[in-house]
């Protein structure tokens, strides 16, 4: 259901319902979505367009050929119909996601009418074709088709294998993403189809003409000036380039630890939602004056246009707002209407400064996100910290000592310990005894304790169509303190008239306010968002200072949640499929190309697309993300795609050469191959990575809604295609020309050659790769006098099952490693009635100070984990708990 549609709908039975409201009273919006959606929608509109124009424009630059443009250029509209064609029919709506789909898929969309069509051209060149006989043009488009055909439509194949881990996420992230899958997906399948259809039907009918060869182009001219003589640097040193490009990868690998991380990066809505919280105390008249106020402060603004606040919480469970919270809206002007120099966040600072009360603490989030938190994890702010147990009066105190830890950590803002406890309540107790001796059962009590204080029906009234209940209950001045409720009286069975004060107890009590309960245990929720820093690193730090500062009691322990929980979630999701997905693409570029080692030279795209995606994230300050991460999944393929139209070259130039030679091809002469299939072709190889930059390039100058998501998801694309370029034109001919040279040794020397370079290729996927999924997260920290006992795991938590982890002893002065030599690790935990379930783990001493070790939990819960050493550093243990998931 389209969103738009909806709130057009409710517009119209609006403005149907206007004409039966009574004079002067109208209905007024305070909160309309559609404006937002559809500025969105027109960044990404607006940016298609763009990126179509644009993209023509390198094409025409590149080819200077009017009817090869045509060739080129007549599919890019096609796919992208045919991806509109199926959201209609699969009932996906036009919006930012499902738009930014495609516009991440425009320049790949043409990558294979580039390579068929420059194929188709230079057979007729080469082949000296007469372009007015057109069967003969055909026949040579046909052959020109089959050289490429299968290594085209393989790497297209890739490119739609390698986003099959989107569709694998769940969640929020799944909603997210799955529209923009969807039309990457059938983008890039009308494409494919296209490619090895169309593509060559229209060459065969427009190729035509004088056709001239890429040392004709003016901008091709001095590309080539400048590859020749790096190329020729390139293949003399050979080790050199190799250790460089190690260099460049382990250089991405150790800005990786430098990079934050975040659920997704923040849309900016255009409105802000404001949360104060009161206590819980609090009356409905002093809630209206304190939102009275607050809202006089913030309409003082000249960027605010309106402010609308609603108190309390909506009668209902699935509303997890307290009743002494007020949501209030405030709608922003178009920020060209801003004071000079005013930006968004100092904006939320002068107003939180504006509306500060005592007692009342300000949270400031966005209204639609907020919405989706408090839906999605039952968090109201950015982050949250549940505190679970089985004694509210415990969590309250836990929860407090958590904020207060919280509060000490740089980024934190808006930091509020729920307050379950302190809410006003009337406590009648019946003195059974008294009453007895009156003779007045508890029934009779309670129900005159009822007429009092709370509402008797007596009847209900009918007036037309209308029907009213009649309910009665005692004026104010006799039920409003504990005195004068003491004074109703309570008829006995004698007729004795008794004051309610002689039969009962009456006296004010506090109590809980809402009761909130999660996975069977009583839960208490910490709310605070993160400012100035991401998420992700705030988080780590924030595990070590609550660890350190605060002892929760026995059967109590902590869960994050909020935003990152959802990115937690994503996470762990993809490390799991994305080396399965870069697995199945092996596999495919070994059936492409019949070789491992050609296989896993094509694969080496991987890692340097990752390596150039870092740079230019770390460059441009974004954080990893699932939208980052995305584009990283939509580099793969594309970057791979690059890869294996060079090899197709370079083994072409080899096969001609060696059929010159009559099957005895020499070391010189390979040399001489690999330099012609990398130079001779380079249109072709720029173009593919030119189309997809320059595809991008709106985006990035983007500043309209939504294009602070829209960036950092091509991010990863823009500066990976840059440094898989590099990695094309000049490694892949490197290690090409070293595994053909070791095919023309004697066996023994091609044995060891063999495992030299299969060694350099297995080491840089396996650095590129797998070290990014590799990072180890903190599980718990303990610093003691002598030792800071660390525990790390690659999820940064224990789950039930077996589980992998590191420890770490550092010393608390320098930080660095303590030589403890014996080292024990041992976990227990208490189970009522029964003797406490002991584990141990297995530990291996990688170096001074750092242990692997593995251990497996039964069930979940917290444990008691103990950590013993005895080595040079001295003697010593220490305690600490960790919950199992």
């Amino acid at each position: 259901v389209s969103t738009v549609d909806v709130i057009n709908r409710v517009k119209d039975k609006i403005q149907a319902l206007q004409a039966g409201l009574p004079r002067g009273v109208r209905i007024v919006p305070f909160y309309d979505r559609s404006a937002l959606i559809e500025r969105a929608v027109d960044t990404l509109r607006r940016a298609l367009i763009e990126e179509t124009i644009v993209v023509t424009v390198v094409n025409i630059l590149f080819l200077l050929n009017l009817r090869s443009v045509l060739i080129v250029t007549i599919p890019l509209p096609l796919a992208v119909l045919t991806a509109f064609l199926f959201m209609r029919y699969l009932g996906i709506s036009s919006n930012i996601m499902s738009l930014a789909g495609i516009a991440i898929a425009i320049g790949v969309l043409v990558d294979a009418g580039i390579v068929v069509t420059e194929n188709a051209f230079r057979f007729v060149e080469q082949r000296g074709v007469n372009t007015r006989n057109r069967r003969r043009v055909a026949e040579t488009v046909l052959d020109a088709t089959r050289l490429v055909g299968r290594p085209i439509f393989f790497s297209l194949a890739i490119i739609i294998l390698a986003f099959l881990p989107v569709f694998a996420l769940t969640g929020q992230e799944g909603k997210l993403f799955h529209p923009l899958a969807y039309t990457k997906t059938l983008a890039m399948a009308g494409a494919t189809i296209l490619s090895v259809t169309l593509v060559p039907v229209l060459c065969s009918l427009l190729i035509g003409g004088r056709v001239r060869g890429e040392e004709h182009n003016p901008v091709m001219r001095p590309l080539v000036w400048l590859y020749r003589p790096v190329l020729d640097l390139a293949l003399r040193y050979r080790a050199v380039t190799l250790a460089g490009a190690l260099v460049v990868v382990a250089g991405a690998v150790a800005l990786v630890p430098r990079i934050g991380s975040e659920f997704m990066p923040p849309l900016n809505e255009g409105d802000l939602m404001f949360m104060p919280v009161t206590d819980p105390s609090i009356g409905l008249g002093q809630a209206i004056e304190i939102t009275r106020k607050q809202n006089e402060a913030l309409q003082k603004f000249p960027e605010v246009a309106s402010v609308v606040a609603k108190i309390a919480r909506a009668d209902t469970s699935t509303d997890p707002a307290p009743v002494n919270m007020t949501e209030t809206v405030v709608n922003l002007k178009p920020a060209r209407e801003w004071r000079l120099g005013m930006t968004r966040d100092k904006l939320i600072g002068e107003l939180d400064v504006a509306t500060t009360l005592p007692g009342v603490s300000n949270i400031w989030t966005q209204p639609i996100i907020n919405r989706i938190n408090m839906l999605t994890t039952g968090i109201r702010s950015e982050v949250g910290v549940k505190v679970f147990g089985n004694d509210l009066n415990v969590l309250q105190e836990g929860a407090r000592a958590v904020a207060d830890a919280l509060r000490s950590v740089p980024g934190a803002v808006d930091v509020y310990p729920e307050q379950v406890t302190g809410a006003p309540y009337l406590d009648v107790r019946v003195n059974r005894e008294a009453a007895a001796r009156y003779g007045i059962t508890v029934g009779a009590i309670q129900d005159v304790i009822e007429t009092a204080v709370g509402e008797t029906n007596l009847t209900l009234t009918i007036e037309g169509r209308q029907r009213f209940p009649v309910r009665v209950r005692y004026a104010p001045e006799y039920r409003s303190d504990p005195a004068a409720l003491a004074g109703v009286l309570v008829t006995a069975p004698n007729g004795t008239q008794v004051p309610l004060g002689q039969v009962a107890e009456i006296r004010h009590v506090s109590g809980p306010s809402m009761i909130s309960s999660e996975n069977g245990l009583l839960v208490v929720t910490v709310l605070l968002n993160v400012r100035g820093r991401d998420v992700g690193s705030f988080v780590e730090e924030a595990r070590r200072v609550i660890a350190e500062r605060v002892a929760l009691p026995q059967g109590s322990y902590i869960e994050w949640s909020g935003q990152y929980e959802n990115e937690r979630r994503a996470r762990e999701r993809l490390q799991i499929v994305i080396p399965l997905v870069l697995i199945v693409i092996f596999v495919l570029l070994y059936l492409t190309y019949r070789s491992l080692l050609d296989a896993a030279q094509v694969l080496l795209a991987v890692p340097f697309g990752l390596a150039g995606g870092i740079y230019l994230l770390y460059a441009l300050g974004y954080n990893f993300s699932v939208a980052v991460w995305v584009g990283f999944i939509a580099l793969f393929g594309t970057a791979v795609q690059t890869a294996v139209v060079m090899v197709i070259y370079l083994e072409e130039a080899v096969s001609k050469k060696r059929e010159a030679l009559d099957g005895r091809l020499t070391r010189e002469a390979l040399m001489e191959a690999v330099k012609e299939g990398a130079l001779l072709r380079l249109r072709p190889k720029v173009m593919t990575v030119s189309t997809v930059v320059a595809s991008l390039l709106p985006i990035m100058w983007s500043h309209s809604t939504g294009a602070e998501v829209m960036k950092p998801l091509a991010t990863p694309v823009l500066g990976g295609m840059v440094s898989s370029l590099g990695l094309v034109l000049i490694v892949t001919p490197v290690i090409f020309y070293w595994l053909r040279e070791r095919e023309l040794r004697t066996a023994q020397k091609e044995g060891t050659s063999m495992r030299h370079v299969t060694a350099v290729v297995v080491a840089v996927v396996l650095l590129g790769v797998g070290t990014v999924w590799a990072a180890e997260k903190t599980v718990a920290t303990k610093k003691t006098k002598d030792v800071v006992v660390t525990l790390k795991s690659e999820s940064g938590q224990w789950k039930e099952g077996k589980n992998s982890f590191v420890l770490e002893l550092t010393s608390p002065m320098d930080q660095q490693p303590v030589d403890a030599r014996k080292v024990s690790v041992s976990t227990s935990m208490a189970m009522p009635g029964m003797a406490p379930m002991i584990a141990g783990a297995t530990l291996t001493p990688e170096k001074p100070g750092r242990y692997t070790g593995t251990i497996e939990f039964p069930d979940r819960g917290t444990r008691q984990v103990t950590v013993t050493w005895d080595g040079p550093a001295g003697k010593g243990s220490t305690k600490f708990s960790v919950p199992v998931r």
